[in-house]
């Protein structure tokens, strides 16, 4: 049961912000920003707007807490594969994190951070444009990584860092939008192997 009013300093909700957030997630996962209705949201979380609003913020807000949850949980898997020994290693991890992520059982289909609001209209025109920063600071972290495999000769010299994080990230969206379809892990992960192929020598 939540609590009413405004609790004194020191005591705590009512509800366990931490699942609830959890389950926005997943409405937003599932639904889209738009998609997401407040009754939506709230309904999944157990709370009340009143309390959603208190401990979050609005809807923006509270997709934004979203998203930095399921960076934090479902796509951390980006952060991990950057630190892999090799440039292909990190294009193995990556693209095979990519695969699980969106065909996660008991997680909706897809990617949040590729799905949420693409096709946005003007309500959701800052929600579109944080995955849009999302996509893009990924990108960056990957073409980091190749700038210093570059560097350590780990690629070729000449090797573009930057065109191949951008390679390996419309891959991986591509995968993320065919889960969504209803593509399997199995043949999912194919395409990533297939992807793969094409990787620059060392």
């Amino acid at each position: 049961m939540e609590t009413q009013g405004r609790a004194p300093v020191g005591r705590p909700r009512g509800f366990d912000a931490d699942a609830a957030l959890e389950r926005a997630v997943h409405v937003f996962w599932e639904q889209g920003y738009e998609g997401a209705s407040l009754t939506d949201l709230t309904s999944a979380m157990g709370i009340t707007r009143t309390s959603m609003y208190a401990a979050f913020g609005n809807k923006e807000d509270l997709f934004r807490k979203a998203l930095e949850r399921y960076t934090e949980g479902p796509a951390s898997y980006g952060a991990r594969a950057v630190q892999e020994p090799t440039a292909r290693q990190v294009a193995i991890a990556f693209l095979s994190g990519s695969v699980r992520a969106t065909t996660s059982p008991g997680c909706p289909a897809g990617c949040l951070g590729v799905q949420g609001s693409l096709a946005a209209g003007d309500s959701g025109r800052n929600a579109r444009d944080a995955l849009i920063a999302w996509r893009n600071e990924a990108t960056s972290l990957l073409r980091d990584r190749f700038q210093r495999a570059v560097d350590e000769g780990d690629l070729l010299p000449g090797t573009d860092p930057g065109l191949l994080a951008r390679y390996l990230m419309t891959v991986a969206n591509g995968i993320a939008v065919q889960a969504a379809g209803g593509a399997t892990r199995t043949d999912l992960q194919q395409v990533a192997d297939m992807a793969l192929r094409s990787w620059p020598p060392a």
